[in-house]
């Protein structure tokens, strides 16, 4: 590969950016990679391709090395009518994304079985599910390969490509935005019929998301019907028992198994909601077509602690006796869909009051949803507050909350909130004037996009925990 000239879009500080330059530098590819960030804010990534002779262009593109390359290897943010990417297009440069490198390097050498996951919300939950699974069923012998997980779950699958062996199973979340990606690609190779062929092709649930870029849902649901269009009666896609679930099964060539919201499974002695059911049994399905003990699948899943930012109970504390405050990291709500769920979801328990933490920048969503689920927590003698980060969604949210049908719920409003910490010393007092005699669940479940105020809702999450944390000690310390 020596003579080759790679350009990487989009270094960034984890997953494919960093994965691809790693895997073309030690491949001996002369490489040059382009990012909007500077050196500074790109550091950590810079460091630790401190042994390779790559040419960095920070702070800006340059429309000349996106026309002088060999192959382009693009950051699924970047939107397909990018200037950039068109000059490289023109150029007749062959435009890639890791995973598409990913699955062309497979096909040709261990071709370890892929599990890929999309849909709108719950695919983190699934696909992180079903690696625990298929992990405790390598190390205990009951299947012959390792398991591995990677994609939209910020591992690139060319962190461990190399150790691939042929029996492997490669769990991946894979985002709209990367199957679009594949989807591109295909058009003009036609390697990638074979080599993007998943054993199994899960989907969860879909919601409306990403209408800013993608304008409509028809165009939003296409990308993600990429995820079996490749598949056979060799492949299975295990669907939903819903509308779109319906569709899918109905276009697939691959075998259809489909979920169910199943009653009352237990998890670490706690009730699921039923989108984590919904869930749990997706996982069930898949891995069932894959041979696995139905007992043992079930042992497994019982101990599954879930993921960090999915309606995560990070801490406890003790308010009387009887009585205590939960704190919840829903970070990864970033539709109203999923931020509605989650209230309900803690709405199920009894004698409980909630806080909620929502708010954000805007994708063209509706999130009127969002307000008439804080209306019937309202209604119900559940919600004590509302705190709403600043932002456009925020506004437009905000302006339905004005109309009449909503104002029992503009005394509990408190907004703007500018940070994690103010929302969570906000959080604090409401739990102080309560005096103590219910159930708190202090929820943060944006609905919303993080941009604005926090670099993405990864981020928005670490910084509501740390926020948490440190509050409470303050007010332990006073």
């Amino acid at each position: 590969m020596n003579d080759y000239r790679v350009l990487i879009m989009g270094l960034g500080l984890n997953g494919g950016g960093l994965a691809s330059a790693l895997y073309f530098a030690r491949a001996g590819a002369k490489l040059c990679i382009t990012d909007m960030r500077d050196a500074e804010t790109l550091a950590p990534s810079i460091a630790e391709l401190k042994d390779y002779d790559i040419r960095y262009v920070l702070g800006h593109h340059d429309i000349k090395d996106f026309e002088n390359m060999d192959i382009l290897i693009k950051n699924p943010g970047v939107a397909s009518d990018s200037p950039y990417l068109q000059a490289a297009k023109k150029a007749g440069v062959s435009i890639e994304t890791d995973l598409s490198v990913f699955f062309k390097a497979n096909l040709k050498g261990p071709r370890a079985k892929i599990i890929a996951v999309s849909g709108s919300k719950g695919k983190s939950s699934v696909s992180s599910a079903l690696f625990w699974v298929l992990d405790k069923a390598s190390k205990e012998g009951i299947i012959p390969g390792k398991a591995y997980l990677g994609g939209n779950i910020a591992v690139s699958p060319l962190s461990f490509l190399d150790s691939l062996q042929k029996d492997d199973i490669v769990v991946l979340e894979l985002s709209s935005w990367q199957l679009g990606d594949l989807r591109e690609i295909q058009k003009t190779d036609e390697t990638m019929k074979e080599a993007f062929k998943p054993r199994v092709a899960l989907i969860t649930a879909i919601m409306p998301d990403h209408l800013d870029r993608y304008g409509s849902m028809e165009a939003y649901v296409a990308d993600k019907r990429f995820i079996y269009h490749n598949q056979d009666k060799e492949d299975t896609t295990v669907v939903g028992d819903d509308e779109y679930g319906r569709s899918f099964a109905a276009e697939s060539k691959g075998r259809i198994r489909i979920y169910h919201a199943k009653a009352q499974r237990r998890q670490e002695n706690n009730l699921l909601p039923e989108f984590q059911q919904r869930n749990m049994s997706a996982v069930t399905e898949a891995l069932l077509d894959l041979g696995l003990p139905g007992d043992f699948i079930e042992k497994a899943l019982s101990t599954f602690p879930g993921v960090e930012h999915r309606l995560e109970m990070f801490f406890e504390e003790p308010l009387s006796e009887g009585t205590s405050v939960r704190w919840y990291n829903d970070s990864a709500a970033t539709i109203p869909q999923a931020a509605v769920a989650a209230l309900e979801a803690l709405s199920l328990a009894a004698d409980t009051k909630i806080i909620m933490v929502c708010g954000g920048s805007d994708k063209n969503l509706d999130l009127r949803p969002l307000a008439d689920a804080l209306l019937k927590a309202c209604s119900e003698k559940r919600l004590l507050a509302a705190y709403i980060f600043a932002g456009k969604a925020s506004e437009k949210l905000l302006a339905i909350l004005q109309e009449d049908a909503y104002k029992t719920l503009l005394p509990l409003l408190k907004y703007p909130v500018n940070s994690a910490g103010e929302a969570a010393e906000g959080a604090r007092k409401t739990i102080q004037a309560s005096g103590g005699k219910h159930k708190i669940a202090v929820l943060l479940s944006p609905g919303c996009a993080s941009f604005g105020l926090f670099k993405n809702e990864f981020y928005r999450g670490r910084q509501w925990k740390d926020a948490v944390i440190a509050n409470h000690a303050l007010s332990n310390h006073e």
